[in-house]
Formats: structure tokens, sequence, C-alpha cells
């Protein structure tokens, strides 16, 4: 089965949305086992759109076309497939009792445009969207079945799940058993990666993928089939015993949702001191919900002064050693976590850049410090040719990979073949 995406919409063809719709079904689908093999994107423009349909329709055997769906005149998606099938739109009865139906329970005054999400192209079959006004509907134009959904992203991820799925399972017998491994990996490049594992022999059914997502390189490990699925568990700890330390996660998005994970309910307690990272790690954490079962506070303790005020940091460290120093995150760390007696603190400081960088700390120097109890651990490093954004997001990723070590039992401290680290 050949499938294949058209995303709709000016503000996604202008760039003034990041079309994470589009990301979202190829990740999701992918983990059945079905590749996405083209994908393009259309502004509001009804030829553009009819061209489109035509066109790809000859290649493909089915197209999930997003977008397009809502009551306003730029929404075009049934009109256009109703010209490239030389059809007219007909307004669906069920559609339109169910919207009335609705907004009534609802309370709303229906606007008349809403109507405009009643008509389809005259060959097609309704999609229910349950959770929406905008149906979703699929024609059959040449050799390809065009799956039409709507833009609104939980809307969309409702009917990609209870209706697309089963509706190509159904369509093209595909039944196979497939599992899926994912293994989340910091401080290696891709190719690397893939160099360590090029020697690797898998099993019949077994295939390897990489998916970056800075500061992460994710490492898919796809099994097709009973006997694959199997040996899934064997290749696993294969790839694991190769990649040892650089190996940060299983099965888990993020390194921030692994330290969710095992501080949720543990009994341990968190506080965060941030300067260069501004909350992000903060940030990250509150994502979960039940991250107040171990988090006490995150501080972002930006300036010198609120270095000194709010976390008790000697005004001599800072004149001796600077704000980007391993004697300054150390300092934090220990204030952070004597605030309310916490049982880790996480602290960084560094030079996010594009400016501010020196001879000796250019930008991208990065401290970073975790203390416990009992001790102190911390580092400097060196993170290259890397944007603000990704120097901020690859410090709040190590020092998360500080703890996560700690939390383990393991060496605190490790060397990321892409990060230069200047001191223990």
């Amino acid at each position: 089965m050949k499938l294949e995406m058209i995303c709709t919409g000016e503000e996604v063809l202008s760039g003034q949305i990041i079309d994470t719709n589009a990301a979202w079904v190829a990740n999701t689908l992918m983990e059945l086992g079905i590749e996405t093999n083209h994908r393009i994107t259309v502004g509001d423009r009804l030829e553009d759109l009819r061209d489109a349909f035509i066109e790809r329709s000859h290649h493909a055997d089915v197209i999930i076309v997003n977008g397009g769906l809502g009551p306003t005149s730029d929404d075009m998606s049934a009109e256009a497939m109703a010209l490239a099938k030389g059809e007219s739109l007909i307004e669906n009865e069920e559609w339109r009792d169910r919207l009335i139906s609705w907004f009534s329970k609802n309370n709303r005054q229906m606007a008349k445009s809403n109507l405009k999400q009643a008509l389809l192209p005259e060959s097609a079959v309704m999609v229910d969207n349950p959770v929406g006004t905008a149906c979703g509907f699929r024609v059959k134009l040449n050799k390809a079945w065009l799956f039409f959904t709507p833009g609104v992203p939980f809307e969309l991820k409702h009917m990609i799940k209870e209706q697309f799925i089963p509706f190509i399972k159904s369509e093209f017998g595909i039944s196979e058993n497939t599992a899926l491994k994912k293994l989340l990996t910091i401080g290696h490049g891709e190719s690397s990666l893939a160099d360590n594992l090029a020697g690797l022999t898998l099993p019949l059914g077994i295939t390897l993928g990489y998916r970056s997502s800075m500061p992460h390189i994710e490492i898919k490990i796809f099994a097709r089939g009973d006997k694959a699925i199997n040996q899934l568990a064997e290749v696993t700890k294969a790839i694991k015993s190769i990649l040892g330390i650089a190996i940060v996660a299983e099965d888990r998005p993020t390194l921030a949702a692994e330290i969710h994970h095992r501080l949720f309910q543990s009994g341990f307690s968190l506080s965060l001191a941030e300067s260069c990272t501004g909350g992000m790690l903060t940030s990250q954490l509150i994502d979960f919900p039940g991250s107040s079962s171990y988090l006490h506070h995150g501080l972002v303790t930006y300036s010198n002064e609120s270095k000194v005020k709010v976390l008790g940091v000697n005004p001599q460290i800072l004149d001796d050693h600077g704000a980007v120093s391993i004697a300054t995150v150390e300092a934090m760390a220990r204030g952070a976590r004597e605030i309310l007696d916490s049982d880790f603190a996480l602290s960084t400081s560094g030079i996010a850049g594009p400016d501010g960088g020196s001879e000796d700390k250019p930008v991208g120097t990065v401290a970073i410090a975790l203390a416990t109890k009992h001790v102190v651990y911390s580092q400097m490093v060196k993170i290259p040719n890397r944007s603000r954004q990704l120097v901020r997001s690859l410090s709040a990723a190590i020092a998360y990979d500080m703890l996560r070590r700690a939390l383990l039992g393991e060496a605190v401290i490790v060397d990321y073949p892409s990060i230069t680290r200047f001191a223990k």
C-alpha cells in the first residue's frame, strides 16, 4: 500500500504555523508499520487543490487530506474534490441533522455558514466526527482513496485512530502483528549511531529507524510478524549492549518524561535553579500531571543579584569565578536544595548566545550541577555551533541525564561524543 498525505492551508504553507498534524500522523502510522511515501502542502486555492488531488491520485493507493473542512470561504477541500471528480456538492442530510443537534445540545446559535460542512461530493462516503462539527469523508479517484480529515488536531487524532486506521486495515488487509521498541539517546549524532549499529545482523522482519528530535535521537526497532516480535527483546538487548551509555530512556519521548516516570510517587523531591535554561527544566516537568508530587520549586535566577538574594550564592564566588562556572552552579544547586530540604536539586548557568561569549567561555559554554543531601556533582560543557534554543535544550537534557543516573546509582557524569566537557 502506498500512502501519501496532502496538507492544506495558507497558514501552513507560509510557515505561520508549524504543521504538527502531519508529523503526528506519520509517526502514528509508522508505529503500525505503515510508512508515508509522499507528502505535499497546498494553499487555499481551489484549482491548486483540485490539481493536487488529481495528480497524486494516479500514484497513491491512499491519500490523507488534512484541513479545509470548516465553514468559512477558505475551507475548500470538499469543493475541490467535487471539481476533481466532476461532481456536484450534495447536502448530507445525516450530517446536517447532526450539526443542528450539536448546536442545540450545546445551547449555541448555529450560523448559516456551518451548513456548508454538510456539503459533500456526490460520491463521497461520510466519515463520522463525534468530537467536532466537521465531518470527514472519503472518495475514490483514479487508483486512490482520498480520506478527508479535519485540521483541528484533537479531531484529526480521533478520526485517524477511530476511523482511518480501521478503514485501511479492512480495505488493504493489513492484519500482520507488529511491535515497536524505542530507545532514546542524547549527545550522539544520527550517523555515528548508525555506524555503531552497522555490523548488527537483524533477523528477518526487524528493521531500524532513526528520528532526530533534538536534543534527542530516537532509535526505532520495528518488528513485523510474530516471529520477529518474539526476537524483539533479544535485538533490543544487543543494541543496548553496543550503544551503552548513549541510551538514556526506553519507550519515552523525552528525558523529561523519563525523569517524571522515575520521580512520580517515588517519595523523592526535586528543586530547580535555572539561569541559561530559563525555566525550561521546570516547564518540561510540569507538562506532566502529577509532577507536584515531587517538584518543590523551579527558580529562574537569571541575574547575579537573584543568585545571591534568592539562592544565597556568595557574591565572592561570582566575583572570582563568574556566573558561568562550576563554583557558581554548585552554590546555586546547594541553595535551591536547602530551601525546602529537597532530595535533589539541579542548576544551570551558561552562555546560550548568539552573543556574550569570550575566548575562555565561548557561546555554548554551560555549567550544570546536581546537588543531593550528601554531595554535589558538577560539570562544564561546550555545546558547539548550535542555536540559542538548542544550547538551552541540550543543557536541560544533560542536567536531566545527571539526575537520571543518580537515581539509578550510576556514574553521574559521562562523556558525550558530540559535546566537549571542560571539567568535572
